[in-house]
C-alpha cells in the first residue's frame, strides 16, 4: 500500500496557507521529502534435493525378482531446478529530495511507498509487491511394507525367508492384477469405479514390497533467495556455489560449483552534458521535482554448464539524474506523473490546463 500525502494549499492575494497532515516519515512541514530508488535485486533458486534409501532385501533382488538396478549404498544428491529474478526498488540515501510548497504553485497529492520512494504527482498509485515465492514441497509418505505382509512373511526365521516369501507374494499380486484387468477374477466386479478402486489397492500393496528389494527415494524441493543492490557493473561475480552432494554452500566452499552474475551496461543512456548554459539552466529548475533517467542494465545467472535466467533491466543507480521544472506544477497546470518504482524512471506523464 503506498503511502499519499495530501496538502492543501489555499492561496490568495496576500499569502499561501498551508494545512499539513499529521507527521508520517518521508513528510516534513517544508514539503514532501522522498527517494529516488537504487535498484535492487532478488535472486530466487529453487533446488530439488533427492535422499536414497537401500530396500532391506535389496542384495536378493535379483536372485528372486531379477532386478539388476536396486541401488546398496544410501546417498543424497542435489540439484537447481530453476533460478529467477526480478527487481525492485530500495531508498538511495544519496537522493533525497523534498517538493517544497510554492505561493505560486498548487500543493501536490504525493504517493509514496512504505519506505519513501517517490510513486506519483497528482494521481494515486499502488505500491507493487515482490512476487511470492514459489511453494516448497516435500516428498509424499511411502506406504509401509509390513502393513501387507502375510503371517508367513512376518513370522520368517531369516532375511532370505522373507525375501522368498515377499517377492512370491508381488508374484500373486501382479497375477490378481492381471486376472482383474481381462475380466477372468472371480470377484471381478461390474462397476468400472470399484474395479479401479481394487486395482489401485493392487498397485500399493505392489510398490510397498517392492521397495524392500529397490529402495525408496524422498524428493523434496528447497528455495533459497539472494538479495543485492549493484553500484558497478562486474564479470562472474560469484554470486554463490552448489553442490551436487550438499546443496548451496559458501561462496569460498569449493565443494561446490560457481554460479555467476554478470551485469553488463547497455549504454543507452547518453552522459550528461556539463557545460555553462546547461548548469546555468539546472539552476533556475531547483525547486523541481528529481527523477531518474535508469540506464538499462544487462544481467545474466549462469553456470559453467548452464545458463539459468538473463534479462535487460533498467537500473536507477545507473544513469542519470533529472528534474522536471516546477512550472509543469503551477496554478494553472495540472500535471500527473507516475513513476516506476523500481528504478525511478517516468512512467507516465499528462498534462491539464485550467483556464
Amino acid at each position: 500500500m503506498s503511502l499519499c500525502c495530501g496538502l492543501a494549499v489555499l492561496l490568495s492575494s496576500a499569502t499561501a496557507q498551508t494545512t499539513v497532515s499529521p507527521y508520517t516519515p518521508g513528510v516534513t512541514v517544508e514539503g514532501v521529502t522522498y527517494y529516488l530508488p537504487q535498484t535492487a535485486i532478488r535472486v530466487v533458486v529453487t533446488a530439488e534435493k533427492q535422499t536414497f534409501t537401500p530396500g532391506e532385501l535389496n542384495k536378493y533382488a535379483y536372485k528372486y525378482m531379477r532386478l539388476a538396478d536396486a541401488g546398496n549404498e544410501p546417498f543424497t544428491q542435489w540439484h537447481i531446478k530453476d533460478i529467477n529474478m526480478e527487481t525492485y526498488g530500495v531508498p538511495d540515501p544519496q537522493k533525497a529530495y523534498s517538493i517544497r510548497l510554492e505561493k505560486r504553485t498548487v500543493a501536490p497529492l504525493v504517493s509514496l511507498t512504505k519506505d519513501g520512494i517517490l510513486l506519483s504527482i497528482n494521481t494515486e498509485t499502488e505500491e507493487k509487491s515482490l512476487m511470492p515465492l514459489p511453494e516448497v514441497t516435500s516428498s509424499k509418505p511411502h506406504p509401509n511394507p509390513k502393513d501387507f505382509m502375510n503371517q508367513d512373511i512376518l513370522v520368517a526365521a531369516s532375511k532370505a525367508k522373507v525375501a522368498e516369501l515377499v517377492a512370491e507374494e508381488i508374484y500373486d499380486i501382479r497375477e490378481s492384477r492381471s486376472a482383474l484387468i481381462k475380466g477372468e477374477a472371480d470377484n471381478t466386479p461390474k462397476d468400472g469405479a470399484q474395479l479401479q478402486i481394487m486395482l489401485n489397492q493392487l498397485n500399493l500393496q505392489e510398490k510397498a514390497l517392492t521397495q524392500l528389494f529397490l529402495g525408496k527415494t524422498d524428493t523434496c524441493t528447497e528455495v533459497f533467495t539472494i538479495e543485492l543492490t549493484p553500484t558497478e557493473c562486474t564479470d562472474k561475480t560469484i554470486l554463490f556455489r552448489f553442490s551436487e552432494k550438499l546443496g548451496r554452500v559458501d561462496k569460498d566452499d569449493l565443494a561446490g560449483e560457481p554460479v555467476y552474475l554478470t551485469l553488463k551496461d547497455m549504454n543507452t543512456v547518453p552522459e550528461p552534458v556539463m557545460d555553462e548554459k546547461t548548469e546555468k539552466k539546472k539552476s533556475k529548475m531547483e525547486q523541481g521535482v528529481y527523477y531518474n533517467v535508469p540506464e538499462r542494465i544487462g544481467i545474466t545467472v549462469f553456470s559453467p554448464s548452464r545458463t539459468y535466467c538473463k534479462g535487460e533491466y533498467p537500473m536507477g543507480q545507473f544513469g542519470n539524474v533529472e528534474i522536471l521544472s516546477n512550472v509543469l506544477f503551477d496554478k494553472k497546470t495540472t500535471t500527473k506523473v507516475t513513476f516506476h518504482q523500481d528504478n525511478g524512471g517516468i512512467q507516465q506523464l499528462t498534462d491539464e490546463f485550467t483556464e
